[in-house]
C-alpha cells in the first residue's frame, strides 16, 4: 500500500469517528427520576445536568422594611430573613394579623404550643434571623407582625 493510500486510509478513519462522536453527543440524555423530600414519593422526571441544588436567597431587614422587599425563589429554596438592626423582627405570612396566607391555619393555631400540623410560614416571636423553606408555588406576600407597615413578598416557581 502507498503513502498516499495509507493517508486516505487514516483520513477516512477520523472522519468516520468524528461523525459517530458528533451523532453520539447529539442524542437526548436519558431522563433522571426525582424524589420529592416534602413527601418521599416519585414525582417526575428532569433531564440530566439540569437539577440544580437547592439555595438560600437573604433578605435583610432595617429600619426602612425588607430589602429586598420582593426575591423569586424555586420550590425547595429557603429565604433567610436578617435583621440589621430595623427594631423587631416577625417574619410572618400575610395578611395581618391572622397570618394564614401560606398553609392556611392562622396565627394563634399555628404558633400555639405543641401544634404539629401544616409548617406555617411564620416565625411565630420576634427574632434576629429566621429561615424558612418554600415547598408551594405561588407569591406570597408577608409582613414583619411588629411592624406591619413593612412588607414584601416571595414568588416561587
Amino acid at each position: 500500500m502507498s503513502t498516499t493510500s495509507w493517508v486516505w486510509a487514516i483520513v477516512i478513519i477520523i472522519v468516520i469517528a468524528g461523525a459517530g462522536w458528533w451523532f453520539v453527543s447529539q442524542s437526548a440524555p436519558a431522563p433522571v427520576t426525582t424524589n420529592n423530600t416534602e413527601t418521599g414519593n416519585l414525582t417526575g422526571t428532569v433531564a440530566p445536568g439540569t437539577e440544580t441544588a437547592p439555595k438560600t436567597v437573604t433578605v435583610l431587614y432595617g429600619s426602612d422594611g425588607f430589602s429586598p422587599s420582593s426575591v423569586t425563589i424555586k420550590a425547595g429554596d429557603t429565604v433567610t430573613f436578617v435583621n440589621n438592626g430595623g427594631g423587631d423582627m416577625w417574619v410572618a405570612s400575610a395578611a395581618h394579623p391572622a397570618h394564614s396566607g401560606y398553609d392556611g391555619t392562622d396565627r394563634a393555631t399555628h404558633c400555639a404550643a405543641g401544634y404539629t400540623g401544616a409548617v406555617p410560614f411564620d416565625q411565630c416571636a420576634a427574632g434576629t434571623n429566621y429561615s424558612f423553606m418554600f415547598q408551594k408555588a405561588g407569591t406570597w406576600a408577608y409582613h414583619n407582625h411588629s411592624n406591619a407597615g413593612h412588607f414584601g413578598k416571595v414568588i416561587v416557581e
